[in-house]
């Protein structure tokens, strides 16, 4: 009879829940104790008579002679009530939705999308007004004549188009793809097109500008072109993320593609990364992660399991921690210091000593996905020193405004999440970066391991626009400081009604089970980053406090919001 082996699995089963259930009871308090007692005495009643069935089933077997026992089947009953009720105990406690809180949070960030709105802003409701109805058009004809009229107004049109497109795709991308399916199975899909299609609008007026006019500099007018090339050529030819190399199904694994780039990747530290060209401590720590990192990747490829890597992961993870708190004390060192230099001198001392900062912890985002971040990293490194560039254009007919750039920059950070093949389910999470450097769980270094790994991309390309936006407004010309800033208050903005439209349909369609995992990818990091711009704002004194205020209430909503969908 198959009774006793039904029986076997069903409590090795009920065994599970009970242990999970009692460890989750010790440190949270969501379970109601007298349930958890009486499922302890229905999973007692059920495993005595387990036991008794096999011990009679036993001595049947001695005197030759078996028979289906009853007690085989009444423990299989209890076992399934026992798995029934831990389920349904389940449902109340994790999966319970709470209406009446949802709309408190929803309308909390209502109140606090409408105060994060730029149209609030006298400067950005003039550039938003000189697009719509064309005054910077007339104004330059008025100037230079009518022989400019076809050109001006061509190039005004080629503005509006962007700002409408880019209005158009953020409005789909963080308000109507909420409300369906294609959220999670083809938002990978969907970024990339919204991404494509600013970056080739863009593209075209600064050709149509650089074909007219033969001072301007065509090389800068392929910029986007770089970025959405790079963004295809990711998706298509890097894979593997993740992954342990060990599996040699993937090329971006292979010795002759990671070594390379590797290579390339410290060429580029040495050449956007550093103030001197001089040999230094700084490039030297470096070197030794980047060395370590390879040997790493190296000996996890071999045949021999004996071979694991983890030493030369260890060190190279010691070595960017070295690195890390090496950057921060430059860049401190240089707040504090009183040298006498122009505020244009230490500003772009202050961005190259934080944009180290964050090389450094990309590279902790290297170790910890494998070999084919190698490639990934060169890609975005690539992508994000083009948008720079772009973002600081000053020149009239060159300049992006502030929403086109900001919704670039906002797809191009999502993008990377998905190229780097992550996905919004838990199936998807990339448990190997927990044991790159162990073979033992370490919950505090795996667990971070494993966040900085999902969220970590999207962390740094934030942390990246903020500094961009904040620094280079003091090199730029007086035109364009305050469309720098903008494109800050834009990408706040749409992560705002992002998370806002993302909390009304999980509320409107009940889909908390199945949204909560993309939800969580959604609000961890605006959390993070709006926890860094409240710290980091409040100590400028650039007429920040209002901006700081708003921040702050956001801050207080998104982990609102977070707790209330995840209890």
């Amino acid at each position: 009879s198959s009774t006793p082996y039904i029986a076997t699995a069903l409590a090795l089963n009920a065994a599970q829940v009970w242990t999970y259930l009692h460890t989750y009871s010790q440190t949270s308090r969501d379970l109601p104790r007298e349930r958890l007692l009486e499922l302890k005495e229905l999973l007692n009643s059920a495993s005595t008579l387990y036991r008794g069935a096999i011990i009679q089933s036993q001595k049947e077997l001695q005197d030759n002679t078996y028979h289906d026992s009853t007690e085989f089947r009444q423990a299989c009953g209890l076992f399934k009530i026992f798995l029934a009720e831990s389920t349904d105990l389940g449902k109340q406690v994790w999966t319970q939705f709470n209406e009446n809180g949802m709309m408190i949070g929803i309308c909390t960030l209502f109140l606090a999308w409408v105060l994060a709105n730029p149209l609030w802003k006298k400067d950005v409701r003039k550039q938003i007004g000189m697009i719509l109805c064309w005054f910077g058009t007339n104004n330059r004809i008025a100037m230079n004549g009518a022989s400019e009229d076809q050109f001006a107004s061509s190039l005004q049109s080629f503005r509006l188009l962007e700002v409408a497109a880019s209005f158009i795709c953020m409005i789909f991308y963080s308000g109507v793809l909420t409300f369906g399916n294609s959220y999670i199975e083809h938002e990978r899909e969907i970024v990339t097109f919204f991404l494509a299609i600013l970056c080739l609008l863009v593209f075209r007026r600064w050709n149509y500008e650089s074909n007219r006019n033969a001072t301007t500099t065509a090389v800068s007018a392929y910029l986007p072109l770089v970025v959405i090339s790079c963004s295809r050529i990711h998706d298509v030819f890097v894979t593997g993320h993740g992954l342990d190399p060990s599996i040699r199904l993937h090329a971006s694994h292979n010795a002759l593609v990671f070594l390379p780039a590797l290579t390339v990747l410290l060429a580029l530290r040495f050449r956007w990364f550093e103030l001197t060209h001089a040999l230094s401590v700084s490039k030297f720590i470096d070197i030794l992660t980047t060395v370590c990192l390879g040997c790493s990747w190296w000996e996890k490829r071999t045949r021999d399991h004996s071979r694991n890597g983890h030493e030369f992961a260890q060190a190279s993870m010691i070595f960017v921690m070295i690195g890390v708190m090496h950057a921060v004390y430059c860049t401190g060192s240089e707040l504090t210091s009183r040298v006498n230099e122009s505020r244009v001198q230490r500003s772009w001392k202050l961005l190259c000593h934080s944009r180290l900062v964050l090389f450094r912890v990309m590279m902790f985002l290297v170790i910890v996905t494998g070999p084919s971040t190698a490639c990934t990293a060169v890609i975005v490194l690539v992508q994000c020193a083009a948008l720079s560039q772009m973002m600081m254009q000053s020149k009239a007919h060159a300049e992006i405004d502030a929403p086109v750039m900001a919704a670039m920059w906002r797809l191009l950070i999502r993008q990377i999440f998905f190229a780097t093949n992550h996905h919004c389910s838990f199936n998807r999470l990339h448990f190997t970066a927990a044991f790159v450097a162990t073979d033992t769980f370490q919950f505090h270094i795996a667990g971070f391991s494993l966040f900085m790994n999902t969220f970590g991309w999207e962390l740094l390309g934030t942390l990246l626009l903020l500094l961009t936006s904040r620094f280079t407004t003091n090199f730029t010309t007086a035109d364009s400081k305050d469309g720098h800033s903008r494109v800050w208050d834009w990408f706040c903005f749409y992560q705002c009604t992002e998370t806002l439209t993302s909390c009304i349909s999980v509320s409107a369609m009940k889909r908390h089970r199945e949204y909560l995992y993309q939800l969580i990818c959604y609000f961890l990091p605006s959390i993070f980053h709006n926890l860094k711009i409240y710290f980091i704002c409040s100590h400028s004194s650039d007429g920040m406090g209002s901006i700081c205020s708003k921040i702050y209430v956001c801050c207080n909503i998104y982990w609102y919001g977070v707790d209330v969908l995840v209890h």
